[in-house]
């Protein structure tokens, strides 16, 4: 009889064992696939921040040299502009007299003065150079233009007196 209660103590401990086996394995398991998932998840992150950095290196270098190419074009226009605006009196096209020429640069390009050189002055001309594709004007020189066509023109004589005076 001592030995069917020793077997059935026995079978109890085995159960009893083959179950925290079984409850223990089960945390296993979960504690694996937790700390599974959190690695896949930060390695797919940290995959995707480099894979990002590399794409974003890869477009930053694209486009500085896009950027460059651009401001190397604009440069030159602005040169070749600049350039434009002194020359084009001695254009073969330009249908008033050279010497009668007076450079601003701003807020208009040139001022004719047309016959000043023959001694009748028949006109004073504003211009504004105008290079490249577009030829849109600034607020200011627009505003110029505007009191030109608007006749708001004044003609004033400043006499200065000097120290000695």
């Amino acid at each position: 009889m001592i030995e069917w209660i020793f077997i059935i103590l026995l079978v109890i401990v085995l159960i009893y064992l083959f179950w925290k086996y079984a409850e223990l394995k089960g945390e296993s398991e979960n504690r694996g696939r937790e700390l599974f998932e959190r690695w896949r998840s930060t390695e797919l992150e940290t995959q995707a921040k480099e894979k990002a950095e590399l794409l974003f290196r890869d477009w930053m270098q694209q486009e500085e040299k896009r950027i460059r190419e651009d401001a190397i074009k604009r440069s030159e226009a602005v040169v070749t502009g600049k350039v434009t605006e002194h020359l084009i009196p001695f254009f073969p096209d330009f249908k008033y007299n050279p010497k009668n020429v007076r450079f601003l640069g701003t807020p208009v390009d040139l001022v004719i003065f047309d016959g000043l050189s023959e001694g009748k002055v028949k006109n004073i001309v504003f211009v504004e150079v105008k290079t490249g594709k577009t030829a849109n004007m600034s607020t200011r020189e627009r505003q110029v233009r505007d009191c030109v066509q608007n006749k708001n023109v004044i003609w004033e004589i400043i006499h200065h007196k000097g120290s000695g005076d």
